[in-house]
């Protein structure tokens, strides 16, 4: 009898626990949320960008998982972050285009025609951008470049536009897009992507790049970035949720899905849940734990759980140390009353080992509040 009363008090602790993490990740999700809108981005200082765009789709990621009456709160984000940008809105490189989702979202919740014929336009600009032989997608306006961040950055805007027309060309494009990128940038071992591919035989100093990067046959980098995998691994996990369960480019995403996270176990550090800047090489002196990048692997790790693609036995256990890590080292308040990720990674270009290593780390960055928002949102939403 003590016996059973023991099991029924471990397991209803257990459950208690557990109800208790999901409350802590949505009230984490929701105060980075009101720093974003109320100190660091406010809607009418939105800026037409990528960076900013990211925190707009976790804008977008809590208005739909919101049924209380804040729910208004996020869609008056949403127009009014449109509206200051409505006549310089464009999507004429994938960095501009990301904002597109906006309009995409916002035509679809209020029927506004206006909004509708804007997105419609940003994707006409997106139909113009220069392109590789191969039909990519570049990165760059004066010179044909394949990036990994491309990737999420058309995702996020071609999603929005097929949930909002139903019309099955703008998941095409994402899909011709990812594999265009991934044929050039994948390294079929270990299914991690390299950060980019100079489709030209002339350099460019963007004065951001190390210059030389691509001196070398394959004309591409060979670093395996951490949050450029962070982009691919969340644009897979939100096209697994978009893509039926039948059809052939689900079956593709799952595989790279699995082929992409299954080293992520045995990389991440097992003191602080974190993963690095350079994900494959933990013991470098100059390597450094990463915030975004675990922010990024986690969401596509609930993602593949919730899909029931990833195994829990082996992943569940990795990201709630993932979880609990970024709390604890990667999130601060400042005495304030809000929290505010920390040691991320500033906006980073292609380089070799040692550019990356010494990228700047920075506090409270607008990319940084929406990768953080969106996987404590998720982690809250989970239910595993």
């Amino acid at each position: 009898m003590q016996s059973k009363t023991n099991i029924k008090t471990l397991i209803i602790a257990s459950i208690c626990v557990f109800s208790i993490n999901l409350s802590q990740a949505q009230t984490i999700s929701d105060s980075i949320l009101r720093y974003g809108i109320e100190v660091k981005i406010p809607p009418k200082k939105y800026v037409w960008d990528w960076g900013q765009a990211v925190f707009l789709e976790a804008v977008n990621q809590k208005y739909y998982a919101t049924t209380t009456v804040d729910k208004q709160k996020y869609l008056d984000y949403v127009k009014t972050a449109m509206d200051v940008n409505f006549a310089k809105a464009n999507g004429r490189t994938p960095n501009a285009i990301v904002s597109g989702l906006g309009m995409a979202m916002f035509a679809r919740e209020t029927k506004d025609d206006r909004y509708r014929e804007k997105a419609l336009a940003i994707y006409n600009d997106y139909k113009q951008i220069i392109k590789s032989k191969n039909g990519g997608v570049s990165h760059r306006t004066n010179i044909i470049q394949l990036w990994d961040d491309t990737i999420y950055m058309i995702a996020m805007y071609l999603f929005e536009m097929y949930k909002l027309t139903g019309d099955k060309k703008y998941l095409d494009d994402f899909m011709e897009q990812y594999k265009i990128h991934k044929e050039i940038l994948e390294d079929k071992k270990t299914g991690f992507w390299v950060h980019g591919w100079n489709g030209e035989d002339k350099e460019f100093d963007d004065s951001c790049c190390m210059v030389g990067w691509d001196l070398n046959p394959e004309r591409k980098s060979h670093e395996f970035w951490g949050r450029g995998n962070g982009w691919i691994m969340m644009s897979i996990a939100d096209a697994l949720t978009i893509f039926p369960k039948t059809s052939p480019e689900w079956k593709i995403l799952k595989a790279d899905l699995i082929k992409m996270t299954a080293n992520l176990p045995a990389l991440q550090n097992k003191e602080t849940g974190h993963w690095y800047q350079l994900p494959f090489h933990p013991s470098d002196s100059l390597n450094y734990q990463e915030s975004s990048c675990t922010a990024m692997f986690s969401y596509a790790i609930l993602t593949g759980l919730q899909q029931n693609i990833l195994s829990k036995k082996t992943f569940l256990p990795v990201v709630q140390k993932a979880y609990s890590g970024l709390r604890k080292y990667s999130i601060k308040s400042n005495n304030s009353p809000y929290l505010i990720p920390t040691k991320i990674c500033t906006g980073t270009c292609i380089g070799d080992k040692n550019y990356y290593y010494h990228r700047k780390i920075v506090d409270g960055k607008d990319f940084g509040l929406g990768i953080f928002a969106m996987f404590y949102q998720k982690y809250a939403e989970a239910g595993l």
